[in-house]
């Protein structure tokens, strides 16, 4: 006989179709889709499942030209977006060891070579994207999908380096001071390609609405919060990062 669940378990609520956030988390109804002309595909870690505070999925709602996919591995930018289409016209936002401070430009979006150094000519690389691609996940899991991909070599690589911390503050800790959630890193890059602050405001607005319903029932939901990551033993082999990695 299969263990009974907790009453109140959070497998019990309900979530929303749509963002599948649970219920009492859910802020679909006010989110107006923008109308972008940068398209977005979001690349999300299969073993991201941060539900409750997790904006993969409300990023995509609040955009009309928007995709997500929750894979480790595609064989071609073509095959993760289902259409044709030519990298070089697409940017991916990976910022990896590099810190836009380090740079010489007063800029807080700009694409980088290789080696981490600015590309000459910016504003036409930007200003000549048709997409971006984001990946959804933890800093190891960013890192993953981007040694997966070889494809991604192939995009424009671009960092942000934001003004502000994210507006998670506590409540989701990140290892950089200019890491951004998902919903932000897409608003800021979003407005600052398309020269539309709007978008910025309204995405932000959206994860400012989800934060404010999460504190909300916080106290009086505990099982909505999101369960820790276990620790891992590095050192395990499958849990180790170097070659093995680069080359899986």
């Amino acid at each position: 006989m299969s263990p009974k669940k907790p009453s109140g378990a959070a497998e019990d609520i309900p979530e929303c179709p749509r963002c599948g956030k649970a219920m009492p988390l859910c802020v679909c109804e006010d989110i107006a889709p923008i109308a972008n002309r940068v398209e977005l595909l979001i690349l999300q870690h299969p073993q991201e499942q941060d539900r409750a505070l997790g904006t993969a999925r409300l990023t995509a709602l609040n955009l009309k030209k928007a995709t997500l996919k929750i894979g480790l591995s595609w064989p071609s930018l073509a095959k993760a977006l289902g259409r044709d289409a030519d990298p070089q016209r697409w940017g991916i936002l990976y910022l990896g060891s590099v810190k836009l401070a380090d740079l010489d430009t007063k800029s807080d979006l700009v694409a980088v070579d290789r080696k981490g150094a600015l590309e000459d000519g910016q504003r036409a690389i930007l200003k000549d994207l048709e997409g971006i691609v984001l990946l959804d996940g933890t800093w190891s899991q960013a890192k993953a999908l981007w040694w997966r991909n070889a494809w991604m070599l192939k995009c424009r690589r671009l960092i942000l380096g934001p003004h502000r911390p994210s507006l998670y503050g506590k409540l989701r800790k990140e290892p950089r001071a200019d890491g951004l959630s998902t919903i932000e890193a897409a608003a800021l890059t979003l407005s600052r390609l398309e020269n539309r602050p709007e978008i910025e405001d309204a995405l932000n607005a959206t994860f400012t609405r989800q934060l404010a319903r999460y504190r909300e029932v916080q106290s009086s939901m505990p099982e909505l919060a999101p369960k820790p990551r276990p620790k891992r033993d590095w050192r395990r082999p499958a849990n180790r990062r170097g070659k093995s990695a680069r080359t899986a």
